[in-house]
């Protein structure tokens, strides 16, 4: 489907598919890729995605690890194509995160992710 079957008005569509947003490439704010858009984690009772995991370090995969970036830290960038954020890697690289086989427990950590990032969580 085109996006004019999307948008039959043209221009940009404000909609996207999440997995359209997985695998974007994200950069920082000197416009080097850091890393790329492992997935989206939606809120279920409201709905609003409330962070982009970000898919960062390593080499071909191994040694990856899993940054949860609250969604208000991604800005689309259409010159590039992909998330720029205002975080260098060293930020990024401090931030909580977890390795590509461990379990992230969601529900204890959103306020350690959310004061790092100095962003209130979606819900408050």
């Amino acid at each position: 489907m085109t996006e004019e079957q999307i948008n039959p008005q043209g221009g940009a569509s404000a909609l996207i598919a999440s997995d359209r947003v997985e695998g974007t490439a994200v950069y920082g704010p000197d416009n080097h890729r850091i890393g790329r858009i492992e997935r989206l984690m939606i809120d279920k009772a409201s709905g609003k995605v409330a962070y982009a995991v970000l898919t960062f370090g390593g080499f071909l995969g191994i040694g990856e690890d899993h940054y949860p970036l609250p969604w208000v830290k991604l800005d689309y960038d259409t010159t590039l194509d992909g998330y720029k954020v205002d975080l260098t890697e060293d930020q990024l690289r401090a931030a909580p995160k977890f390795g590509k086989d461990d379990y992230w427990d969601w529900s204890g950590r959103h306020e350690q992710v959310h004061k790092h990032y100095g962003v209130d969580p979606i819900w408050y």
